[in-house]
């Protein structure tokens, strides 16, 4: 050793003052202080480096033996450099987390290296050289690693199979169980040099009782069906210390959803309070109040604090599925769901802990958090954390404790403590519920607190929801969660001045569908916000409460209600927000999983139009962009769907020859609502195939078909994915009829053909819908060919009075199949009503657009109004008219649906504006019924 200064003697004797432990470890090696006392002992922030040098403490090592000597040599080096800078340097403490954990990381991966390697020497690689990921968890999995700690390890493997080119092939469970068996043995075993790090591997699915290693599939069954919540607390934190492969990406794919759901879980409260429970519980029993960890105010208390908000915000803001406690933090403050002060108080109190953590147990390498009992030992910590005195420290983790404490408690309230459950209403209605009352014992109960002439009512739907409570499967949990939630709606029932009891029925409803599904029940009961959002809804709209009834997912949609504010209504961004909302979606599934496919695009559609629907009742959407949004959204949706089934095709029989892009060569026509950006709710869409693939071209694959019979499958796929239903429904209900042919025509037509048939054998009808026709996907040229073939058909010159008298016909005999089914008129199909505006427009069309094409631009009956009024079709006053009544009709007929009510009586305004488009129908067009 180099000669020692008087300055090296102090810093020695405050170092090995402060941690036995190092003195030990510079006793057992003097390089070590050397090393130390050079300024050369830097300790490492990245991984990278320490398993650089890692290569060259085990590149000669030729068996277990040499290997865990040579780690511990190098771990006993590395964990001296953390306490000098510790202790000497003051370090922040976020450093020394870091340090003590990419030590970590770096000698379990260079040891579990070495270990494969000599393990496939004897018995064979694993197929694919597939690898066995070690999931670090705790403090491991968030960088966060105390001095001295256990280490909390899973072990999986990708696939089942054998190994092959060893001695002796076999199993992969064998070959991977033996791989963790020695990796534990080298970690674990305590030597002459000590151990490197005592193994939990309690952790892992079935705990002790379970396979020591699992493969993938094993493991997505276990948290798919088995697991308990707890462990979703704990695999918040898992990380895979393997570098990232394809495979690791497929097992955090297996994880997260497990952990993060979309919702707010608010099961995870429950957990956390009973896990709150039973610290408190465990630090009186054990009398842990002095432990900085476990006890009150404690680290861990910190840790929970953090890990709810992530667990509950997680699922819809991936940005806070971090795994280090204070990066999370941080990010729970950046993106508003803690306060900053917040955020400062509790980092700054953790902090605190983890320091006078980390120096109590780097007195004696000990894994210990309980504060010192005498003042030696005392000493060490308030020199090792770089205090005055001891009552300064002990003043600060007293304050630190507090903190963590203060925001702990707020958080875990009980539920209802906002429910005055003294009042006398909320009693009533516990009784209501949890007492077998008859009706006149209710009317005694409840005199004052309802009306005597409610009660019968009441009395009546309470026991019936109990009838189906008694022989549902609620499951003793859903009982009680029940038990809670019941009082608190039927309170919100007797509080609401409209007391509808219908409205009641519609969540009632709701309630039966769920009742097998405690965590609807759990959303509901700890959400305020979305009950109060489910009553009003549910009183707005019986379309609204019918779809949350069949679709309980949509509940989720409540929780963020971005339907409250106003709404985007320009289409474009319309499109990229639906877009991009559709991309994060689908990132979440397998994309070779149609089923799963399928259910996740009619999720997407019934939660967005959901939220059209909300904002349309609730007045944030303007009733003119109702149409709009509801026709982007299928547009979107359509546009994804002919994609997917060009590839799925493309896939099965390769691409026709003569392009080699999916997509191109084919095109989507929409025609009728969606032509025109009409539809509504419920809407079926209007579609037409077309390609131009030459005769004769086949396709490149394996299995060769012609160009023709590729894309009529193409067009039989997108029907498939569209029509066909799953538990959430179809995706749409679609209509091919208006192809060439109608029905006998081919599913997808030569554009050649397409524009043959409008020319030579079309009727004026299919004319009329080509009027509402626009393609919504297809390549460039041949989108302009069909375009050039619509303007042509649409230009010709037409005898006028015979297209009257055409026209009127079509119009007569859909007003009078219309009559034969319904019995009675409507605003949308009787006379005035918007059917007459549609064909008011075609005519205008058909009949004028020779003498001006601008009559073509457009597919929407209110540009075709306006543009018919500027080539003075008809008078500005007569455009005003059927504007205002197109408008007026359509937000009637969008409203009717979400009321329920499709034959709702019409309003005095609608009747003078049906009498108003009816005259300009009389002074254009011939009547085609007595009523005109």
């Amino acid at each position: 050793m180099t000669s020692i200064t008087e300055n090296d003697t102090d810093l020695i004797k405050k170092a090995f003052a402060c941690s036995n432990y190092l003195a030990a470890l510079c006793e057992r090696d003097d390089t070590v202080l050397t090393t130390l006392l050079n300024g050369q002992g830097t300790p490492y922030l990245e991984e990278a480096l320490h398993l650089k040098a890692l290569e060259a403490f085990t590149e000669h090592c030729d068996s277990e033996v040499h290997l865990m000597s040579a780690l511990r040599a190098y771990h006993a080096q590395h964990t001296a450099r953390i306490i000098w800078y510790d202790v000497i340097v003051q370090q922040p403490i976020k450093h020394s987390l870091t340090q003590v954990s990419v030590l970590a990381n770096a000698i379990i991966l260079t040891a579990y290296n070495w270990l494969y390697t000599s393990l496939t020497q004897r018995y064979g690689i694993p197929q694919a050289r597939q690898p066995m990921c070690i999931l670090a968890m705790g403090k491991l999995g968030g960088h966060e690693l105390n001095f001295s700690s256990d280490i909390d390890l899973i072990f999986a493997y990708p696939e089942k199979g054998e190994t092959h080119g060893g001695r002796k092939q076999v199993e992969h469970q064998v070959f991977f169980t033996k791989l963790a068996q020695k990796l534990i043995h080298v970690l674990d075993t305590v030597t002459t040099e000590g151990r490197l790090y005592r193994v939990d591997m309690r952790l892992r699915p079935f705990g002790e009782s379970g396979p020591l290693v699992a493969h993938f599939d094993a493991l997505e069954d276990y948290y798919h069906e088995q697991a308990r919540e707890w462990e979703r607390f704990a695999l918040m934190k898992a990380r895979i210390i393997n570098p990232p492969t394809k495979d690791t990406d497929t097992l955090y794919n297996i994880i997260r959803p497990f952990v993060y759901k979309k919702y707010l879980d608010f099961t995870t409260l429950d957990a956390l309070r009973d896990i709150k429970q039973m610290i408190n519980a465990e630090t009186r029993r054990r009398r842990l109040a002095n432990n900085i960890k476990l006890g009150r105010g404690g680290i861990r208390e910190a840790e929970f604090f953090v890990q709810c908000f992530q667990m509950i915000h997680g699922g819809r803001h991936p940005s806070l599925q971090v795994k280090n406690w204070l990066k999370a933090c941080e990010k729970l403050a950046q993106e508003g769901h803690i306060a900053t002060e917040t955020q400062q108080a509790i980092t700054q109190a953790y902090c605190v802990l983890r320091k006078v953590e980390h120096a109590l147990q780097q007195v004696n390498n000990e894994q210990t958090q309980s504060l010192p009992t005498d003042p030696l030992h005392w000493q060490k910590i308030v020199l090792s954390t770089g205090y005055e005195s001891q009552a300064s420290l002990e003043h600060d983790i007293a304050k630190a404790r507090e903190t963590i404490h203060d925001l702990f408690a707020e958080l875990f309230a009980q539920p209802d403590e906002d429910v005055d459950t003294e009042s006398a209403l909320y009693q009533f209605c516990v009784d209501a519920w949890q007492l077998d009352l008859s009706e006149q014992e209710l009317n005694d109960t409840g005199q004052s607190v309802i009306d005597t002439h409610l009660v019968s009512q009441f009395h009546t739907i309470i026991s019936g929801l109990k009838k189906t409570v008694l022989t549902s499967r609620a499951g003793t949990r859903g009982r009680q969660q029940l038990d809670k939630l019941i009082p608190l709606i039927l309170e919100a029932f007797l509080e609401n001045e409209d007391k509808d009891f219908v409205v009641l029925e519609r969540i009632f409803a709701l309630i039966h569908a769920v009742l097998g599904r405690t965590t609807y029940l759990d959303l509901l009961l700890e959400n305020p916000d979305v009950r109060k959002q489910l009553f009003h809804l549910c009183q707005l709209s019986p379309w609204i409460a019918d779809q949350l009834r069949q679709f309980p997912l949509l509940l989720d949609e409540l929780l963020a209600p971005i339907y409250l504010h106003n709404q985007t209504t320009d289409l474009e961004a319309s499109r990229q927000e639906y877009i991009g909302e559709l991309r994060q979606v689908l990132l979440r599934i397998d994309p070779d999983d149609e089923e799963q496919h399928m259910d996740v695009l009619r999720q997407f559609k019934l939660c967005q139009q959901l939220r059209i629907a909300a904002a349309d009742i609730l007045g944030t959407l303007p009733v003119e962009k109702v149409s709009d949004k509801l026709t982007m959204l299928a547009e979107v949706l359509l546009t994804h769907v002919i994609n997917t089934a060009l590839h799925q095709m493309a896939k099965r029989y390769g691409l026709p020859e003569y392009h080699d892009i999916p997509g191109h060569g084919f095109a989507a026509l929409a025609y009728g609502k969606m032509g025109g950006w009409e539809l509504g709710y419920g809407s079926d869409l209007d579609l037409v195939f077309i390609h131009n693939a030459p005769a004769d071209s086949q396709t490149t694959g394996a299995k060769q078909i012609s160009a023709q019979q590729f894309y009529i499958k193409v067009a039989q796929r997108i029907m498939h994915l569209l029509n066909t239903k799953t538990i959430f429904g179809e995706l749409y209900d679609t209509d091919l009829r208006l192809r060439p042919s109608g029905n006998a025509g081919l599913f997808c037509c030569h554009v050649d053909g397409f524009t043959h048939y409008q020319n030579n054998d079309a009727w004026t009808w299919e004319h009329q819908a080509l009027v509402r026709a626009r393609a919504v996907f297809g390549e460039t040229e041949l989108i302009e060919k069909f375009n050039l073939t619509r303007q042509a058909i649409l230009c010709k010159t037409r005898d006028v009075e015979a297209l009257k008298i055409e026209v009127s016909d079509m119009r007569r005999k859909l007003f009078e199949h219309w009559q034969s089914e319904k019995g009675k008129q409507s605003f949308k199909h009787g006379t005035g009503g918007i059917t007459d505006i549609e064909f008011l427009s075609q005519y205008w069309v058909l009949a004028y657009s020779h003498q001006d094409t601008s009559l073509t631009k457009w597919q929407d009956n209110l540009r075709i109004i306006d543009a018919a009024s500027s080539t003075s079709l008809i008078s500005a006053e007569q455009a005003d008219v059927l504007k205002k009544a197109y408008l007026c009709q359509r937000n009637a007929l969008h409203h009717s649906t979400l009321l329920g009510k499709l034959d709702q009586a019409e309003s005095a305004e609608i009747k003078h504006m049906r009498k108003a488009v009816s005259e300009v129908w009389q002074a254009i067009l011939p009547p085609y019924s007595a009523d005109e």
